[in-house]
């Protein structure tokens, strides 16, 4: 692979923001009669362009290997269906849309959020590049399109569909190789008078909570306000408003006009970069320090893993997703320090985790095995997941969390 460059201004990617080894493809679960073959491990090196700032990870992997046949269906996820439902309210309020709008969400998932728009009688479309996830959004009621986001595929869409008074782009911007195509892409499929809105994890937030298993291969940019405001410049787009959520260990959601028809940022906006420049991200120095931060987190999980192993107790993981994998793989945990994973996806029930070969069961497992420590591997839903595990504690078991910091509940 010769040397990498940025995606977005294309200098030479010289300066490293994180190297965390080697690990495999962090939804390539694996059936029984894949544990005796080869597995591909790919580097997780990120690097910083010292030109336009911007964090990412060279594209070791094709987006069409990781993204045409997915795993993850977000409506497994209560609080993120709820988030969605949330979202949709707001949003049709603000910009009063009716139905006469149109709506488009790329990378719609299983039709979590828009069929909240079509059960409000709105038009809406759906763009997912997984044909297996598609096909749970038509069975939904939600019309998808089966295709990869970019500028010439906007332009298909909207000369077929029309152009969309909202676009939404929940938590996909991360996830594409080419972020300027895919920019240009939402501004195609957008009124010229409307609106695009993008929720991505925020870099600041990462950084400030150690959130490293949030890097993993199919996020292939890491982004701070400053950056996508940058991203979007290239297409044409502005940051009008912004808004920091609490979902992934904290997000912002960007709200964007073509350039023509754009009204002037909100106070929020310069907020947010004010907040982004104190703590160092206005500069490549200001980066510097966070892979300290991950081996500290590293080094307390095995240390915790290891002394319970040395006690005889047992220590299970609820939750297999993908950043999970990364910590995992990571920290070089197999299945002697921690015995299943259960999760309540029934794609990824009897498969096992990539690399570690943890085995993934349905979640009454945790009950037939009493286990004395659960470990929750999506820590950002920590307050939804240790109600749905209260039961645990009727046999003295206890909850823990790795990230930020370990963490017995």
């Amino acid at each position: 692979m010769s040397a990498p460059h940025c995606r977005l201004c294309s200098a030479p990617l010289v300066d490293t923001f994180v190297d965390l080894g080697m690990s495999p493809p962090c939804e390539s679960y694996l059936t029984a009669d894949q544990l005796d073959t080869a597995e591909t491990f790919y580097p997780l090196h990120v690097r910083i362009c010292a030109r336009c700032l911007l964090v990412q990870l060279p594209a070791y992997i094709d987006a069409g290997d990781i993204f045409s046949h997915y795993a993850y269906f977000s409506s497994y996820s209560d609080s993120w269906v709820a988030h969605a439902k949330g979202f949709v309210e707001e949003a049709v309020g603000r910009l009063g849309l009716g139905p006469d709008s149109f709506i488009v969400e790329v990378a719609s998932n299983d039709g979590y959020l828009l069929e909240h728009v079509v059960h409000r009688g709105i038009r809406a479309l759906g763009i997912e590049p997984a044909a297996n996830v598609a096909e749970a959004a038509v069975a939904r009621g939600v019309p998808t399109e089966v295709v990869f986001l970019g500028e010439a595929t906007g332009a298909d869409v909207a000369a077929r569909h029309g152009a969309a008074d909202l676009v939404v782009a929940n938590n996909v911007f991360a996830h594409v190789p080419d972020i300027v195509d895919f920019a240009r892409g939402l501004r195609r499929l957008v009124a010229d008078g409307g609106t695009v809105t993008i929720e991505i994890p925020h870099l600041l937030r990462l950084i400030e909570g150690n959130e490293y298993d949030t890097i993993y291969h199919e996020h292939y940019s890491y982004l701070s306000l400053l950056t996508t405001q940058r991203v979007l410049a290239e297409a044409g787009l502005v940051v009008v408003d912004v808004e920091e959520l609490p979902t992934h260990g904290g997000s912002l959601r960007t709200w964007s006009m073509p350039a023509e028809s754009a009204t002037p940022p909100s106070a929020a906006v310069a907020a947010v970069l004010a907040d982004e420049r104190a703590a160092g991200l206005s500069t490549l120095e200001g980066h510097a320090g966070f892979a300290l931060a991950v081996a500290r987190v590293r080094n307390d999980l095995v240390e915790f893993l290891v002394e319970r192993s040395r006690r005889g107790e047992t220590v299970v993981a609820y939750g297999a997703p993908g950043k999970g994998n990364t910590l995992l793989n990571h920290c070089g945990v197999r299945s002697d320090l921690v015995a299943f994973s259960v999760d309540r996806n029934p794609f990824k029930q009897g498969r096992f985790l990539p690399g570690t070969h943890i085995p993934i069961h349905a979640p009454e497992a945790l009950a037939e095995a009493r286990p004395d420590y659960v470990l929750i591997m999506p820590w950002n839903l920590r307050e939804e997941i240790s109600d749905q595990l209260s039961y645990v504690r009727d046999w003295g078991g206890r909850l823990v969390v790795a990230l930020p910091r370990l963490e017995i509940l």
